[in-house]
C-alpha cells in the first residue's frame, strides 16, 4: 500500500513539475494569441465599441459588400496567384540547378541569399530608383529599343511610364517579392533534395531512366512535403507584402496595388474596429481553406513516401 501511494505521489509530482514548466508558455499563448482571437470575434459581432450591441453577421455582410474590400481582395488574389507559383517553381528550379556541378555554385547561392540581409528601407529605395517614372528601367528599355530596333519605347506626353501608377503596377511588386523570397525557398528545396535516398536514384539510373524521368517520378514524390511547406510560406508572405507597397506608394496606392492589408490598415486608422475584425476573420477563413486544400492534395500525392 505504501509503495502504491509513493508511486502515485511520484507521478503527481512529475505532472506538477511538468505543468509548472509549461505554465509560462501556456499563459503566454492564452494571453497573446487565444484571448485576442476571441476579442476579434467579439468586435466583429457588435455594432460599435461604445454601445456594444450584438448585430451578429451584419458586419460581415457590410464588409463583403464594400467596394474597397472587394477591390483589395481581388488585387490580393491576383498577386498571390502570380507570385506564389513563381516563387515555388523558380526556387525549385534554382535548387535543382545548384545541385549540379557548376563552377559558380557558391557565388550563386550567396547571391540569392543576400536579399535576406538587406533592410526593407534599402530595398524600397532600390526599387524607387529602378521603377521611377524617370528611373533606370525606363532608361534601359528605351536604350534597348533604340539600339535593336525591335520595339519603340518613346515618352508619352514627354514622360515615360509611371510603373506604380499604370496597369502594370503589380509587376515591380512581384519582382520584389521574388527577389526577397527566392533565396530562402531555394535553401529549403536544396535541403530536401539532399535528403532523398541516393539508392533510389541509382536504381532509376541503372534501369535507364533519364534526368527528367528521375526528377518527375522519384524526386518530386519526396519533395511534396517541402513543396507544400514552401507554398504555404510563400502564400503567407504574399499577404504580408503590404509593408513594401506601403513604403513605395502610401496608404492609397493606385489600382492593383491596393491590398487587403491596406483596407484593414485604413479601417484601423478610421477606428472602424468592427470592419477590421470582420475582414480579418474572412481572410483567416479563406487562408485556412486554401491551406487545408493544399494539405489534402499533398496527402494524396505524397502518401506513398510518408514515414
Amino acid at each position: 500500500m505504501k509503495a502504491t501511494l509513493a508511486k502515485l505521489n511520484r507521478k503527481l509530482g512529475e505532472k506538477f513539475h511538468s505543468g509548472a514548466f509549461l505554465a509560462p508558455s501556456f499563459i503566454g499563448v492564452m494571453a497573446f494569441f487565444i484571448a485576442p482571437f476571441f476579442v476579434v470575434i467579439y468586435y466583429a459581432m457588435i455594432d460599435n465599441p461604445v454601445r456594444q450591441n450584438f448585430i451578429w453577421f451584419e458586419n460581415f455582410q457590410r464588409v463583403l459588400g464594400n467596394q474597397a474590400f472587394q477591390a483589395a481582395a481581388e488585387n490580393t488574389v491576383i498577386f498571390s496567384a502570380i507570385a506564389v507559383p513563381l516563387a515555388v517553381a523558380l526556387a525549385l528550379g534554382l535548387a535543382v540547378l545548384l545541385e549540379q556541378k557548376i563552377p559558380v555554385k557558391s557565388q550563386l547561392r550567396t547571391f540569392f541569399l543576400s536579399p535576406m540581409m538587406v533592410p526593407v528601407a534599402s530595398i524600397v529605395l532600390i526599387w524607387e530608383v529602378l521603377f521611377h517614372q524617370n528611373g533606370a528601367i525606363n532608361d534601359l528599355l528605351s536604350s534597348i529599343g533604340s539600339a535593336t530596333g525591335l520595339f519603340s519605347y518613346e515618352r508619352l506626353d514627354g514622360q515615360w511610364i509611371d510603373w506604380f501608377r499604370s496597369d502594370y503596377n503589380q509587376l515591380p511588386i512581384v519582382l520584389l517579392f521574388l527577389w526577397k523570397n527566392l533565396g530562402y525557398n531555394m535553401i529549403l528545396f536544396m535541403a530536401a533534395l539532399n535528403n532523398i535516398p541516393k539508392d533510389l536514384i541509382e536504381v532509376a539510373q541503372i534501369e535507364g531512366g533519364g534526368a527528367f524521368y528521375i526528377f518527375r517520378t522519384v524526386k518530386m514524390r519526396f519533395l511534396s512535403p517541402t513543396i507544400l511547406f514552401v507554398t504555404i510560406l510563400s502564400l503567407i508572405n504574399s499577404f504580408r507584402v503590404f509593408r513594401e507597397v506601403f513604403l513605395l506608394t502610401g496608404r492609397h496606392p493606385y489600382g492593383g496595388l491596393y491590398m487587403l492589408q491596406h483596407y484593414m490598415n485604413n479601417m484601423f486608422e478610421n477606428l472602424d474596429y468592427q470592419s477590421l475584425a470582420a475582414a480579418a476573420i474572412i481572410m483567416c477563413i479563406v487562408m485556412i481553406g486554401i491551406i487545408g486544400l493544399l494539405f489534402l492534395i499533398e496527402s494524396r500525392y505524397g502518401k506513398d513516401v510518408e514515414g
